[in-house]
């Protein structure tokens, strides 16, 4: 139990010295075929027939949570909601309809949730 905890820690906590790119978050969160956000959130800026309703609008979210609770979330959503539909974008095992050439990798790499809890954080 104790080495779970210590991995998940680990697994939440942001590389050392890590700085995102907002730009490339942004970029990754927009792609349909990348970060997915906008296929269940609504996103600020980005055409509302395009956007999903499934999870809460980001509008607004840099100001209502800082960029440790935005990586948790991003990395752990279950931890917050454990019903949640949002994937753990860190977690490389226990995901469902994964692609062949994907299974055994997260979805996004640690630098990839750095730059979009960057653009995150610029969401105010």
């Amino acid at each position: 139990m104790r080495l779970a905890l210590i991995l998940l820690a680990s697994l939440l906590a942001p590389a050392a010295g890590a700085q995102g790119s907002a730009a490339r978050g942004e970029a990754i969160a927009l792609s349909r075929s990348q970060g997915l956000c906008v296929l269940c959130h609504a996103v600020p800026g980005q055409n509302p027939a395009l956007q999903g309703t499934i999870g809460p609008p980001l509008a607004g979210v840099g100001s209502r949570l800082d960029a440790a609770t935005l990586r948790q979330r991003l990395m752990a959503p279950e931890q917050f909601n454990p019903d949640t539909v949002m994937p753990s974008y860190g977690r490389s095992t226990g995901l469902q309809q994964v692609a062949l050439a994907q299974r055994g990798q997260p979805l996004l790499s640690d630098a990839q949730v750095d730059d979009v809890v960057a653009w995150l954080g610029t969401l105010r």
